[in-house]
């Protein structure tokens, strides 16, 4: 196990190797150790998410069932109502979420769009929940006024590792990617952001996705670590499934190089068993998106969610808590 301080920001790519490949005992051991310093070790966060906007969107993401590139067939819908917003965000509220995420199918918003947004924000916030948006590339005003409007986190994922990069998305670059989280992370908004494993990358790309994130100025409070969902009519429909362990131990890096993150077990649960998804919570994962669908996917029901808690003698982290010691 590495000696080294517990909140760097100038970890090298021989140091995160070393963790990663270590001894999958001494790895989860270091993950956990570290993660009961910081955090409730059975308090687990439920958030929920929202798709505002759905289909239509202008980038090539081989992943993304709602790019209008790439021959997935999902339509396009318009920004739903506010109203409609914050009714399903009560719902949320009321079956125990206490953070609640709108995501956005674009490239980037539009002028037009603006008002709807800081009232979705402004509604959400006064259900006394936390708040977060996910709707691409954002210019500087635009950061300002999801500020203003009392956004708590933005969520824009790196999705892999630069090298990677051009091979998942050519309709924006990864630099511009971290050009809108330095916004973000710039204007005092909690930064969420993080990848997407299973996409056909090297062990050495996960690596080097975490690496990127880790050292930023500062780090992520909030890191979704997503396991590829194959989607129909997606350049990546037919990509072979992640060994489990390779996902585990990624998830262990990520909470040893940003312990203080939240480390999000996102995407691909509805495939991975409880007896995963209880390693990945011991290995560091401390929130889980609730809720039968993420944004166009399937989660697991809640019902499922409740039973793996009992099981596994896990509580909600109550609103306006962090689980943090």
């Amino acid at each position: 196990m590495l000696d080294t301080p517990l909140i760097r920001t100038d970890w090298t790519r021989q140091e995160a190797e070393e963790i990663y490949a270590q001894p999958f005992m001494d790895l989860l051991f270091q993950a956990q150790s570290l993660h009961r310093q910081m955090f409730d070790p059975n308090a687990v966060q439920k958030s929920r998410l929202l798709s505002i906007k759905t289909g239509g969107c202008a980038e090539d993401c081989a992943y993304c069932s709602q790019s209008a590139r790439n021959g997935a067939q999902l339509p396009a819908s318009k920004l739903i109502e506010v109203q409609r917003v914050i009714a399903e965000a009560k719902k949320a509220r009321d079956a125990g979420a206490t953070r609640y995420c709108m995501g956005a199918a674009w490239r980037s918003p539009k002028a037009r769009d603006m008002a709807q947004l800081e009232a979705m924000i402004e509604g959400v916030k006064a259900l006394g929940m936390e708040t977060c948006m996910t709707l691409g590339m954002l210019e500087q005003d635009q950061v300002l006024r999801l500020r203003d409007a009392g956004l708590d986190y933005y969520n824009h994922n790196i999705d892999t590792s630069e090298r990677y990069y051009p091979e998942v998305i050519t309709t924006r670059s990864f630099a511009d990617r971290l050009e809108t989280l330095a916004r973000v992370r710039e204007a005092g908004i909690n930064v969420c952001s993080g990848g997407i494993l299973g996409m056909g990358e090297e062990r050495g790309d996960r690596i080097d996705m975490l690496l990127s994130l880790a050292t930023l100025p500062e780090h992520p409070q909030s890191v979704p670590i997503n396991m590829l969902i194959p989607m129909a009519d997606t350049p990546l429909a037919d990509t072979p499934p992640l060994d489990p362990i390779e996902f585990v131990r990624t998830i262990a890096l990520a909470r040893i190089l940003m312990p203080r993150a939240h480390v999000r077990l996102s995407a691909g649960r509805t495939e991975m068993s409880d007896e995963l998804q209880a390693m990945c919570i011991f290995a560091g994962a401390n929130s889980i998106f609730m809720g039968d669908t993420l944004l166009t996917a399937d989660n697991p029901e809640e019902d499922a969610d409740e039973a793996l808690f009992k099981r596994l003698g896990l509580s909600a982290m109550a609103a306006g808590t962090h689980g943090t010691r």
